[in-house]
């Protein structure tokens, strides 16, 4: 098995009623869930907060990519990893989710 990063960007957010947040944290939980022992790390969503470093040093505010939250799993392949991630709540509000080999050194 391998290990694979789901990186996603975009998407709704979180929503503003009590209610409609449930509603998105159960339908995380149930692609988890779903996903059983497959999920190395549910990750996290980004807070917004960024900085990107370019080749020369220089720091500036905001990042070269639109992230908004990373999921780490294992699977077979990378179809497979990407198979998994069709079921993201986030796709759900308009987000996208790329899917990356981990490099195991």
């Amino acid at each position: 098995m391998t290990n694979y990063i789901f990186l996603y960007s975009g998407g709704s957010g979180m929503p503003e009623t009590e209610e409609a947040q449930a509603a998105v944290m159960a339908a995380w939980g149930a692609w988890y869930g779903g996903m059983g022992e497959a999920v190395v790390d549910g990750g996290n969503p980004f807070s917004g907060v960024a900085k990107t470093v370019a080749s020369d040093g220089t720091i500036s505010d905001g990042a070269a990519f639109a992230g908004s939250g990373y999921t780490i799993v294992s699977a077979e392949s990378a179809d497979a990893a990407a198979t998994m991630a069709q079921g993201c709540p986030v796709l759900q509000g308009g987000g996208t989710v790329s899917v990356f080999e981990i490099y195991a050194l």
